[in-house]
């Protein structure tokens, strides 16, 4: 028995994490980015690319 949402449902996963890790990277939060992603998946991704990097704080 075939399951027919799994290859979606690891793709839309793979995409979360993927984007967790883009908002790390600009100094942002990867768990709030990835259950973000989760409800918007793609956008979300669009979204990371088009923000500036977040600067580090000096103290």
């Amino acid at each position: 028995m075939a399951v027919h949402g799994a290859p979606w449902f690891a793709g839309w996963g793979t995409l979360a994490l993927i984007n967790a890790g883009l908002a790390q990277g600009k100094n942002r939060s990867g768990l709030a980015w990835f259950l973000l992603s989760l409800l918007l998946g793609p956008v979300a991704t669009l979204i990371l690319v088009l923000m500036p990097k977040l600067r580090e704080r000096m103290f």
